[in-house]
């Protein structure tokens, strides 16, 4: 912990020393990724690409171009992508949880339970185990590795999930990839939490005790999952009756200071009592939609909400690209080990612990196929390991085979998942549930 307090505010200044040194520069590439954000419904409809496979390819060939900024060397810089992805991820968990518009059912809700009680922790375990004995992580370091990949991304999963508040019934498989896409994010941090802590009591020369792990369920598992829930219900609730009280009513509040209070709000109120702010922002964001839940003034929120992601998802998937360029033009090494992890989990762990997770349930066989293959990695993954980095447990030696791995992962999630999701949709009977 003494290393990351002593070295971060340096790095941190050297940081933006050197963005402000190409300011004008990379305001130009952002200028041209919310570009092609703008243009791409127009442009590249009819193409099977995706605006975060395009954004992330502009990104790789301005990256593998331009060297100068070292900014973006997440073994350096974590601090700064741990805070920024925070952000992204906050505000798409407040636009998943806004635009649901299923109601709180056990029959309905049943797929979502067992993707994150069944296929989670199924991914978990196995990508620890590939990551202790295919790369030779650390018992930490291979925890961390599943529990970073396990939750499937909110932000790059958008174009699969269900549409704007009051637009039609939802269908099973979005719903199901939207919700799971929700709350997974929240509750993949025990695991984290539990990486961290075996590392801490390794890196001081200490064993993992049964006192320790009974510690890490009681207060990780049970309170901070529990608070973040009820802190999450509580805050929608109270805000939603402040915004359609009968005194707001003749007023027009603007939909921008309600989704940014309702993040803040529950996000920091949660951190307070030391429970989980990722749960507690789409709980509030889902408890606030189902009061008044057909009132017009939720598409408004989705709305500010969505173009909003949209903005922050463009910048953090190109500076992503630029620091996959950079690496491929520094000539990193990736072993054949990452591509078939990569690709092992993408295409065999997630569909297989999905299948698990779905059996049983009375749905058709392309519903169970398309939610199990979609589970997309992204920007939540870049968050979780970046912030559990900064911790300073972890090794350099294993933080680079994780920040590689991860990267990949992610990569080829963006390519296989966007290839494959309009299609794997259609498959779907694409009715209401």
């Amino acid at each position: 912990m003494i290393r990351v307090i002593k070295t971060a505010p340096l790095k941190t200044t050297t940081c933006l020393l050197l963005m402000i040194e190409n300011y004008n520069l990379f305001l130009l590439i952002c200028g041209v990724a919310f570009l092609l954000g703008a243009l791409f419904p127009i442009m590249f409809r009819r193409t099977p690409v995706s605006l975060p496979m395009l954004q992330v390819s502009f990104g790789l060939i301005m990256g593998y171009w331009w060297t100068s900024l070292s900014f973006l060397d997440p073994m350096d810089n974590g601090l700064i992508i741990e805070k920024l992805t925070e952000i992204v991820v906050l505000v798409s968990l407040v636009g998943a949880g806004i635009k649901i518009d299923t109601k709180l059912s056990w029959r309905l809700w049943r797929p979502t339970v067992r993707l994150l009680l069944i296929t989670m922790p199924i991914g978990i375990f196995a990508m620890a185990i590939l990551g202790y004995y295919a790369f030779g992580l650390s018992l930490g370091a291979a925890i961390l590795l599943g529990a970073v990949l396990a939750p499937t991304d909110p932000v790059l999963a958008s174009s699969i999930q269900v549409g704007p508040p009051n637009t039609g019934g939802e269908d099973t498989p979005r719903f199901t990839l939207t919700s799971e896409a929700g709350l997974n994010d929240g509750l993949a941090f025990p695991f984290v939490y539990l990486a961290i802590k075996i590392a801490e009591a390794f890196s001081e020369g200490n064993s993992f005790t049964s006192e320790m792990l009974w510690s890490w369920f009681t207060h990780d598992v049970l309170w901070k999952i529990g608070a973040g829930l009820v802190v999450g219900i509580v805050v929608g609730k109270v805000m939603a009756k402040l915004v359609f009280s009968k005194y707001s009513q003749d007023t027009t509040i603007s939909q921008g200071y309600v989704v940014i209070a309702l993040t803040l709000v529950a996000y920091g109120l949660a951190e307070f009592v030391h429970s989980y702010g990722f749960i507690a922002v789409f709980i509030a964001a889902f408890s606030f939609r189902r009061s008044e839940h057909e009132h017009s003034y939720h598409h408004k929120l989705h709305d500010f909400a969505e173009q909003s992601e949209g903005l922050l998802m463009s910048l953090v998937l190109v500076m992503f690209g630029i620091f996959l360029g950079q690496g491929l033009q520094s000539g990193v090494e990736l072993t054949w080990r990452v591509y078939i992890v990569s690709f092992t989990f993408l295409l065999l762990i997630r569909p297989i612990g999905g299948f698990i997770a779905l059996s049983g349930l009375n749905l058709p066989r392309t519903e169970k196929y398309a939610i199990s293959a979609l589970g997309i990695r992204g920007i939540g993954t870049l968050y979780y390991l970046s912030y559990a980095l900064n911790q300073g447990f972890f090794g350099d030696e294993d933080a680079l085979k994780l920040w590689i791995v991860c990267s990949i992962v992610i990569l080829a999630s963006i390519f296989i998942h966007g290839l494959s999701a309009t299609r794997l949709l259609k498959m779907t009977p694409n009715k209401p549930h």
